[in-house]
């Protein structure tokens, strides 16, 4: 019996628009989907641990996996490599499991451009005001870091447009459920199923 392909789950979101909390619940209602670890040449902060966080590896490292091919999309960051190990993603998706991939816009876009067929969600606070309420409320950063990220969060809105489905997070347990259903309908994407197509015709 031949196993149908996974599909590739790109989700993006600014800073303190509970993309976390999001992708957790999803993770939580479906063990089957598989979460992709990014890999990171910055060292692990207090906490952190190597497979769970990040895949934590020495520069070296990731600029062999780049230079193989090995990396899906990459950046650097502060003077820190960050990307998404290949292998992993499309042995999972081979293996006809759904992957999600949490990444920012720049890193998005070049998965769309090597996986045309993965489907990309963008999450949306209610406004940039409330997004500022937010980071504020969370006490982890100066006012001068939440202006920087509310004005990084407007940027990032500007690409959302290029996303197949954008879902505003204003309240929790619905915008859950909007992306589970986001994540259903796309299995029934046109784009995805030309296989199922393909069998019908020819079968008398």
């Amino acid at each position: 019996m031949t196993v149908n392909r996974g599909t590739l789950f790109i989700i993006s979101a600014p800073s303190g628009t509970g993309k976390g909390t999001i992708v957790s619940e999803i993770l939580k209602s479906d063990p089957t989907i598989y979460f992709s670890v990014s890999a990171t040449t910055r060292a692990p902060r207090e906490g952190e641990k190597d497979g769970v966080n990040y895949f934590f590896i020495s520069r070296e490292e990731f600029l062999g996996l780049i230079k193989t091919g090995g990396m899906l999309e990459h950046t650097e960051f502060c003077g820190n490599l960050y990307g998404t190990p290949k292998k992993a993603v499309y042995d999972k998706l081979d293996a006809g499991r759904d992957v999600i991939l949490e990444i920012e816009t720049v890193g998005a876009m070049n998965v769309k451009a090597v996986c045309p067929d993965a489907v990309s969600i963008f999450i949306l606070p209610p406004s940039l005001s409330e997004l500022r309420r937010r980071l504020q409320t969370r006490g982890t950063d100066s006012e001068e870091v939440i202006a920087r990220r509310v004005a990084e969060a407007r940027a990032e809105i500007e690409k959302s447009k290029g996303y197949d489905f954008v879902i505003m997070n204003d309240d929790l347990s619905v915008a859950v459920g909007d992306i589970k259903t986001v994540m259903y309908a796309s299995k029934k994407l046109t784009r995805l199923n030309q296989n199922m197509i393909e069998g019908v015709l020819q079968k008398c």
